[in-house]
């Protein structure tokens, strides 16, 4: 059976369900788990010592050496002071080994039985406190077990329980989990991952998280060196975003397909691909707006999906998903080149910031009858332009940017003081003195194009570099 057992689907309360609702249990966290179980406490120690009550001590002994069904008995008789007790302990026990022990109780209270949350919210209603607020305190604790710890518990109590996050605690929370996603190291990153794999299968969540500019952080760890577990969970998330017609809609904006197709061209894990191939079917079906849609299959043709999906049609695959979504995608992206204007082909190409020089852009033609259309949508393309020539370290994307911003200004007549409102004119100067013999080139060609009154007029000859 595969990864994703059963296609999930949304359901009236916006929460995917399916068979696999649980992500690998053998990560390294879990293992650190298993050997804080295996350590026991000595609570007598801590009666002793005056550091807990007698009826904390009491419960605290006879839950930890209960069996299942005896656990069950304790937490039905006690109800909200059980979750009472295990709140107590936490704020009056500093050694963090007990600390762990007394988190990965919890943890495991709440995995046996995601119904036992009820008790945590009762004890919250009747301190006027959110369930969760004892543990989104402990985030702030040194330890990363601990820390992570109180994160699945966070999860946990955020998901199962009927009254959800208010935007407050959500926004700390997710920031968090951005921040631990983002570092440099973090030896349970997966555990993160998961935890904001659960967190994204409810709609108000997914919005929360795109709100809170989580979907940056998702593509700025993709986009980088990480494992394929990481790959497989991160898209996992993206996928779930992508449940949201609207939210889907708005997934491309963060150039979220050029990164997945690098990721999928590379990939050698079945899960990898079957879950990107997932995105991107979402990104075709979902969004309620076909102009959407078809910038969304521009993009995929334009990082060459359509060629590893042919790729991946000509491999031996035994999962019959990724066999339908492959021929799903490649009926759906063929369809979308049919009426594909050389516009529309410069437009994503440029939106997916990967620019060559395909022939588009050497085109007297295509500049002559597009130059003014860089003008709609307040100028979308001549921003990205400008972002790139900004931000982009690829000498071809600079010299490709350069000569397009070169382009428009000759063949639009108010395009210079366009041009210098959006600070282009600036950028492209800077490049005059360029490292790369080519950039050099191309930005003193629409320099000149710039400076020149008569737009048709003989530009003075600039010499192109030797091959």
């Amino acid at each position: 059976m595969s990864i994703i057992a059963e296609r999930m689907e949304s359901n009236s309360q916006g929460v995917v369900t399916g068979k696999e609702t649980d992500l690998p249990p053998l990560n390294l966290f879990e293992k650190e788990a298993n050997d804080v179980r295996n350590h026991r406490v000595n609570w007598q120690s801590y009666v002793q010592g005056q550091m807990i009550s007698q009826d904390d001590f009491t419960f605290i002994r006879d839950y930890d050496n209960a069996s299942s069904e005896r656990r069950d008995q304790l937490i039905q008789n006690l109800g909200p002071q059980c979750a009472k007790v295990f709140i107590r302990l936490m704020g009056r026990i500093a050694k963090e080994q007990t600390v762990r022990y007394i988190l990965t109780m919890i943890d495991s209270m709440l995995k046996e039985k995601p119904e036992r949350v009820s008790v945590f919210v009762e004890h919250g209603k009747k301190s006027k406190t959110a369930p969760w607020t004892p543990f989104l305190n402990m985030l702030n604790r040194e330890d990363s077990f601990t820390t992570n710890q109180a994160c699945r518990i966070i999860t946990k109590l955020a998901c199962y329980s009927k009254d959800k996050m208010n935007a407050n605690d959500l926004k700390y929370f997710f920031n968090w989990i951005k921040q631990q996603l983002s570092a440099s190291f973090n030896e349970y990153v997966q555990t993160v991952a998961e935890c904001l794999q659960q967190m994204l299968r409810l709609d108000v969540y997914r919005v929360a998280f795109m709100d809170n500019e989580g979907v940056s952080t998702i593509l700025s760890v993709l986009a980088g060196k990480v494992s394929f577990q990481i790959q497989y969970q991160l898209a996992f998330c993206v996928w779930m975003l992508s449940y949201h017609p609207q939210l889907c809609a708005q997934l491309n904006k963060y150039s979220i397909i050029p990164v997945l197709a690098d990721i999928l061209s590379e990939s050698v894990k079945e899960k990898v691909t079957r879950i990107i191939l997932l995105v991107f079917r979402n990104m075709i079906e979902k969004p309620e707006e076909k102009e959407v849609v078809q910038e969304n299959a521009l993009a995929m043709i334009q990082c060459k999906v359509l060629k590893q999906l042919e790729v991946l049609q000509g491999q031996k695959i035994e999962d019959p998903d990724i066999t339908e979504d492959v021929e799903y995608l490649m009926e759906k992206l063929q369809n979308s080149m049919v009426d594909l204007s050389s516009f529309d082909e410069y437009s994503s190409e440029v939106k997916s910031g990967r620019l060559e020089w395909s022939p588009v852009h050497r085109s007297e033609k295509f500049w002559r009858e597009n130059a003014m259309r860089l003008n709609e949508k307040s100028y979308e393309l001549l921003k990205i332009l400008t972002r790139l020539l900004e931000t982009s370290k690829d000498p071809l994307v600079l010299c490709v940017s350069a000569h397009d911003i070169g382009e428009y200004v000759r063949h639009y007549p108010r395009g210079k003081n366009i041009v210098e409102q959006l600070g282009c004119k600036h950028l492209v100067m800077q490049y005059m003195t360029h490292e790369d013999p080519n950039v050099r080139y191309e930005a003193l060609l629409a320099v000149q194009k710039l400076m020149v009154h008569n737009w048709y007029a003989p530009i003075m000859p600039v010499i192109a570099p030797s091959e």
